[in-house]
C-alpha cells in the first residue's frame, strides 16, 4: 500500500512538578525549603530518513507523544529531562509550513520550579499539543510514466527488486510501485512506476489527476514508450500526447527533465517504427530498450542517475 498522506497528532511531553520539601536537623526548628525543580518535557522532532519512501506507518500510528519530564524531589534535586520523540519521515515531506532535514514540531512543558528559593512550588507546564497533515512531496528519484501496457511493471520488475502486478490489460497497477536501481555495489537510486495516464488525465479521466500529483513528486521522468505498438496505438501520438497531459496539468512537470525510452525493441516492427519516431521527434534523444531481455537498460539507467545526481531534491528546489 503506498500512502503519500496522514493526518496526526502529537504531544510534546509535560513538564515536571516542581518539589515542595523542607529540610530539617536537630539544631533548627524550621526547617528550609530544598525542593528541586521538575524536569523539562521531550521535544517531538521530525527528521528526514531516506530509507523511507511512504507514510504508511503514520496509518497505524496517528497518536504520538513525548516523554514527560521527572518530578523533582528533594535536596535541590532536579527532575529528569523527559526524552524526545524522533520521528522519522521520507525526505520531501511536508509538514504544515515545514520543509527540512531536521525540525522540532512541538516543544516540551517546563519544569516547574521547586521551593528551594523561598517560593512556592510550581505544576510543570503542559507540552504543545498539534494534529498535522503530513504531504510527501518526493516520492522517488525518477518516474517511469507511460500509456498503460507500455511495459512500466515489466521495467521496474527489471530494474529492481519490485514486484508489481503484470498483466495485458490496461490499469494493472493502481497505486505507485517503488523499487531501488543498484547500478553498482555503491550506487543506486529509487524509481516509481507511476501508474497507466491517459488522454484527458489532467482532467480526471482514467485514474487521472491523482497519478499526476504522484508524477510531481519525482525528480527526473522516464518516459516509456510502446514503440513495436502492440495495443494499436502510434507511438508518436503517444508520445505527444502524454506530454500535452503533463502541460496541461502543470507547466513545472512538463519542463522537469525527461528521458525517452523505446520499449519492445525486441518486436519485429521496432526498427522500423524508431526511424519514424526519431523522423517525427528529431531532436529528442531516445533510448531503445526491451524490458522483457533487458537490451539497453544499462545506458538507460547511468542516463537517468546521472540527471538525478546533477539536480536539487525537489524539496530544494
Amino acid at each position: 500500500m503506498f500512502i503519500d498522506e496522514a493526518k496526526i497528532y502529537v504531544k510534546a511531553g509535560a513538564g515536571g512538578d516542581g518539589c515542595n520539601s523542607f529540610y530539617r536537623d536537630k539544631w533548627k526548628r524550621l526547617g528550609r525549603p530544598d525542593g528541586g525543580p521538575g524536569g523539562e518535557g521531550g521535544d517531538i522532532i521530525f527528521e528526514a530518513d531516506d530509507n523511507i519512501h511512504t507514510l504508511l506507518d503514520f496509518q497505524y500510528r496517528q497518536h504520538l507523544e513525548a516523554e514527560s519530564g521527572a518530578h523533582g524531589s528533594s535536596n535541590h534535586k532536579k527532575g529528569r529531562r523527559g526524552k524526545d520523540l524522533h520521528i522519522k519521515v521520507p525526505p520531501g515531506t511536508i509538514i504544515k509550513d515545514a520543509v527540512g532535514d531536521s525540525v522540532i514540531i512541538a516543544k516540551g512543558g517546563k519544569g516547574g520550579r521547586g521551593n528551594s528559593k523561598n517560593r512556592p512550588s510550581e505544576k510543570g507546564s503542559p507540552g504543545e499539543a498539534k494534529t498535522l497533515v503530513l504531504e510527501l512531496k518526493l516520492i522517488a528519484d525518477a518516474g517511469i510514466i507511460g500509456y498503460p501496457n507500455a511495459g512500466k511493471s515489466t521495467l521496474i520488475s527489471r530494474i529492481s527488486s519490485a514486484h508489481p502486478r503484470i498483466a495485458s490489460y490496461p490499469f494493472t497497477t493502481k497505486e505507485p510501485v517503488l523499487g531501488v536501481v543498484k547500478l553498482y555495489d555503491d550506487v543506486a537510486f529509487v524509481v516509481a512506476e507511476i501508474p497507466g495516464l491517459i488522454e484527458g488525465a489532467h482532467l480526471g479521466k482514467g485514474l487521472g489527476d491523482k497519478f499526476l500529483k504522484h508524477v510531481e513528486r519525482t525528480k527526473v521522468l522516464i518516459h516509456l514508450v510502446d514503440i513495436a505498438a502492440c495495443e494499436g496505438r502510434d507511438p508518436v501520438s503517444d508520445y505527444k500526447n502524454l506530454n500535452k497531459e503533463l502541460e496541461s496539468y502543470s507547466k513545472e512537470l512538463i519542463a522537469r527533465p525527461q528521458l525517452v525510452a523505446l520499449n519492445k525493441v525486441d518486436m519485429p516492427v521496432a526498427k522500423e517504427n524508431i526511424r519514424k519516431f526519431k523522423k517525427a521527434v528529431p531532436k529528442i534523444k531516445v533510448f531503445p530498450i526491451s524490458a522483457c531481455t533487458g537490451e539497453g537498460l544499462n545506458v538507460l539507467l547511468e542516463a537517468a542517475y546521472k540527471k538525478v545526481k546533477s539536480l536539487k531534491t525537489y524539496a530544494e528546489t
